[in-house]
């Protein structure tokens, strides 16, 4: 694991200019890669690449880079692991290749070399952010992995091209001002409804996130041309129209422990120690069993538990890792850990991004890196395999909406969100037995008003229902308020559940899960590796008909019933809440010192924020008329980002 940046002065410069700027970009980025450096220069060309390396696989100096092919038709700048390297490597071998080392940098690099770059990364399984110079063709080319799981970002303007695996990085370069230019008004519109920044805008108008299964290729002329190499909607249409048999489970349940496990197998390849994160619930949990199966001995698992009782499922964690015989090791977060750690989630993210899980998720990366430098995660199990309440609901809710289309939903909607969120969790909830029965509430009233599946989901994960409401007036940004505010079309076509899937795969997972994910990791200068995120895994998850996605009120049918095959079913299906933090009750409590002068309307107004409608939400906060802290949470993120200034 890696972090890369570099810089092209279109007509040349000199090379000691050019790897100054490169090494000055690549330092802000020795937290990704702690263990060596490098930079590398084609002064004719006016091309820099620099690294920080994070040693995974050989940890000899063979990995160094930034690296050149043997011919020295290509240079590379790489971050991520490509997992299925030595299959690779041997192929390559048969057609006469010889390597100098075991790195799976030099494989990629030979790979393109001998194949070309599309070819290459349709063979690679892996993760990643990658600069590939050609000096032949003249052309730069960035490029993302399939699902986003490592970032890239990039800057252009008349003679000057910047990129970098954080936003730090660019601002290291001296011309960063003058590509980046103002505040995008519609990034901060997107971030205030949905706690993070949707790939391809970031908070500064001039630079952009590269969209992951993409390419940017950039011409001797120096015009960025993005194009996809990967497409999700291909791999889940082509999934939908091959589906497994819907009547032998057991025997789609031995096809994903074969695809899994080799996942699984390929993501503990590693010359340093490993461990994995277990929260335990099913994803967490099945990973750890193959991982257990795979080893032959125990393996080291952690985990996040919290003070407060409501919110902690760390009791689960511990016995899961008891009955997979693991050597667990698990810490328990409170509001002063999290208040500790506030003041560096500016730098750590370095744009406004507000899932407040962000605040365990680095402790528990911290706790990780004391004994191992990679940790196996569940991530995407949610997203491939049908797990989120919305996916459960997706069906009826899409049903519901036709029987009920225009101004009767919208009147239905407005009638349930009549009454308050207290007398729906204090008084029906206990009678019916559902706990956080008012955000059910909330979310059936919000596919009632949705006028597409698209509203639908957005409105669903939404912060703030109206975030153009929140900005000042005029704004103090180069954009207009709610310009682009209209959410992503979701594919036509296809059945409720995989419209919702698919949503997320496109937005929620790569924007918000996998950017949490891996600042945190990356800032304990720890891999977190997905096995759920494999190629293969993806497209097995999308050839499951509905009966083994969801089923009744649960999903992620077929994972919990291999998973049956490695612990009791009390503890599979045992009710989960998800990571969630009691960020509302810490806002009333120990942050609310920290929150309150955020909150002041000089502070509201110079963060380009209207006071009112924000400090509504944070009385009726207080008063515990209603549980805001998410919402909150995503202000005060921003506030206090604009406050830290650029890092």
């Amino acid at each position: 694991m890696c972090g890369i940046a570099g810089v092209w002065r279109f007509g040349g410069a000199p090379a000691a200019a050019l790897e100054g700027e490169a090494a000055a970009m690549t330092d802000r980025l020795r937290h990704r890669g702690p263990d060596d450096g490098g930079v590398w220069a084609d002064p004719a060309a006016g091309v820099a690449l620099g690294n920080r390396r994070l040693a995974i696989v050989d940890l000899s100096p063979g990995g160094h880079q930034p690296m050149l092919s043997a011919d020295g038709r290509v240079a590379v700048a790489f971050n991520g692991e490509i997992y299925n390297h030595p299959a690779l490597r041997r192929e390559l071998e048969r057609e006469g290749v010889r390597f100098r080392s075991r790195s799976d940098t030099e494989v990629l690099v030979e790979a393109i070399a001998r194949w070309g770059l599309d070819t290459a990364l349709d063979r690679a399984d892996g993760m990643f952010g990658l600069a590939v110079w050609q000096p032949e063709r003249g052309c730069l080319t960035l490029a993302r992995d399939r699902l986003g799981e490592k970032p890239l970002y990039w800057a252009a303007g008349p003679g000057l091209l910047l990129f970098g695996s954080e936003l730090k990085a660019l601002r290291a370069h001296p011309d960063f001002a003058r590509l980046a230019g103002p505040l995008d008004a519609t990034a901060l519109a997107r971030y205030l409804r949905l706690s993070w920044i949707p790939a391809p805008l970031t908070i500064h108008s001039g630079v952009r996130q590269l969209r992951p299964g993409c390419l940017l290729e950039v011409g001797p002329d120096g015009t960025p041309a993005e194009r996809r190499y990967w497409s999700a909607e291909a791999v889940a249409r082509q999934g939908l129209a091959d589906p497994l048999p819907a009547d032998d489970p057991d025997a789609a349940a031995d096809a994903l422990h074969r695809v899994l496990a080799e996942s699984v197998a390929a993501r503990m390849e590693a010359d340093v120690p490993l461990g994995v994160f277990l929260s335990g619930g099913v994803d967490s949990s099945l990973v750890a069993a193959l991982m257990r199966e795979r080893a032959g001995r125990p393996v080291i698992s952690f985990s996040i538990g919290f003070a407060e009782r409501s919110h902690d499922e760390s009791a689960a964690a511990a016995a899961v890792a008891r009955h997979l015989g693991t050597e667990h090791v698990p810490l328990t977060v409170t509001a002063r850990d999290a208040l500790d750690l506030v003041p560096a989630l500016p730098s750590i993210y370095d744009e406004p991004f507000a899932d407040s899980s962000q605040l365990p998720t680095l402790l528990l990366s911290r706790l990780a890196r004391r004994q191992v430098t990679v940790a196996l995660t569940g991530d995407g199990g949610d997203e491939v395999f049908a797990g989120y309440e919305r996916h459960i609901w997706a069906e009826r809710l899409d049903r519901l909406r036709g029987r009920l289309p225009g101004p009767a939903g919208r009147l239905a909607g407005t009638a349930l969100l009549g009454l308050p969120p207290t007398v729906w969790d204090g008084l029906i909830g206990p009678l019916v037995g559902r706990r956080r029965l008012a955000d059910r509430v909330r979310k059936l009233a919000t596919a009632l008003q949705a006028g597409t599946m698209a509203d639908l989901h957005d409105s669903l994960l939404a912060r703030w229902p109206d975030p153009a409401a929140l900005l000042a007036d005029p704004l103090p940004f180069a954009a207009v308020p709610g310009a682009g505010l209209e959410p992503p079309a979701i594919a036509p076509g296809l059945p409720a559940v995989a419209r919702m899937q698919l949503a997320d795969a496109l937005g929620y997972l790569p924007d918000g899960v996998l950017v949490k994910v891996d600042r945190a990791s990356m800032a304990a200068s720890l891999e977190a590796r997905a096995p759920f995120l494999a190629p293969a895994v993806v497209a097995f998850g999308w050839r499951l008909p509905p009966a083994l996605r969801v089923a009744g009120a649960q999903g992620k049918v077929l994972p919990r019933r291999l998973l049956r095959r490695y612990l009791p079913a009390a503890l599979v299906d045992a009710p989960k809440s998800g990571f969630t933090v009691p960020i509302g009750d810490w806002l009333r409590g120990p942050l609310r010192d920290w929150a309150e002068p955020l909150l002041a309307p000089p502070v509201l107004e110079a963060a380009g924020l209207r006071p009112e409608p924000v400090l509504a939400v944070w009385r009726r906060h207080l008063d515990g008329a209603a549980g805001h802290g998410e919402a909150l949470w995503t202000v005060l993120s921003y506030v206090a980002w604009t406050k830290a200034g650029p890092t």
